[in-house]
């Protein structure tokens, strides 16, 4: 009798340990770690998107790693993290390439609107610069233009806007956005080219400091000129607008595809607009009574 006791309460055991086991490991979007790989110029808002949902679901636990674009797209593809940052398009071969090593079709999850934009110092006698000046310049040997370095997304979006391939552009270097403002003075011919996520933040003490140390040059384009403001970048008037997209590998519903669905919902919109980019889900209406 106590044999055939013992021998069903092992059997009870059993079953509750292997459904524990089963329910630790099912997906969950409320609980665990996430790491978000994403290029230093919009870094900012990644970081405040993923404080506002671990603020919502305090049991998950998200690390920012800080990784130039093309370098976090083949860490995606080879399974080293589950979820980038992208902003440039991606070629044939590489959509081609994600849906073939991610087996998922590749739907980019959009959720803001941000620009590289052109900064001289602030006493600069410079008040604008046009296409045709970024196109000549980046084939100088001058090399007048400062990017963050290579494989950033800052420059793979300039090239990619002229149409060409970053290797063939001329540029200066000097890392991280921040690094371009503060050593700009003394570089008084050179022209910095940054994410405005960099100081975009309307209230941050940081980036007040920031955009008080620059002058961001309009950019003319046949004729017309062309200003950072949220009016252009919703339009996408401005010609280095560009769309900040989340990729991941994550094929369920897990702690990924629930960051992603909370930065494009109304709440994540929100966080995205107090940094000063253009909510790319949720636009301002205004409704006149009568």
């Amino acid at each position: 009798m106590r044999n055939s006791l013992k021998i069903a309460l092992l059997s009870v055991m059993s079953i509750a340990a292997v459904s524990c086991k089963k329910e630790d490991q099912s997906p969950s979007y409320h609980k665990g770690d996430l790491t978000i790989l994403t290029d230093e110029s919009f870094k900012s808002v990644t970081e405040a998107l993923a404080e506002g949902y671990m603020i919502n679901y305090p049991e998950t636990h998200i690390k920012i790693e800080t990784k130039k674009e093309d370098l976090g797209f083949l860490d995606l593809l080879n399974d080293k993290a589950r979820i980038a940052v992208m902003s440039r398009d991606l070629t044939p071969e590489e959509k081609k390439a994600y849906e073939e090593q991610v087996d998922l079709k590749f739907l980019p999850a959009k959720f803001a609107a941000d620009a590289v934009v052109f900064v001289v110092p602030k006493d600069s006698p410079k008040q604008s610069i046009s296409m045709d000046e970024i196109r000549s310049g980046l084939e100088s040997d001058a090399k007048n233009f400062i990017f963050d370095g290579t494989n950033s997304s800052n420059l793979n979006f300039v090239a990619q806007k002229l149409k060409k391939q970053p290797k063939d552009l001329k540029f200066s270097i000097i890392p991280g956005n921040q690094n371009i403002i503060e050593e700009l003075e003394k570089h008084t011919d050179k022209i910095g080219v940054i994410g405005l996520n960099t100081f975009s933040r309307p209230y941050d003490k940081t980036s007040e400091k920031l955009r008080g140390m620059v002058k961001v040059l309009p950019v003319e384009n046949n004729g017309k000129l062309y200003t950072v403001d949220n009016a252009s970048l919703r339009e996408m008037t401005y010609p280095f607008t560009r769309v900040l997209y989340f990729l991941t590998n994550e094929g369920n519903f897990n702690i990924a595809n629930g960051f992603i669905r909370y930065s494009c919902t109304q709440l994540g919109q929100m966080i995205v607009e107090k940094e000063g980019l253009q909510p790319y889900n949720i636009y301002k209406r205004e409704v006149q009574m009568r």
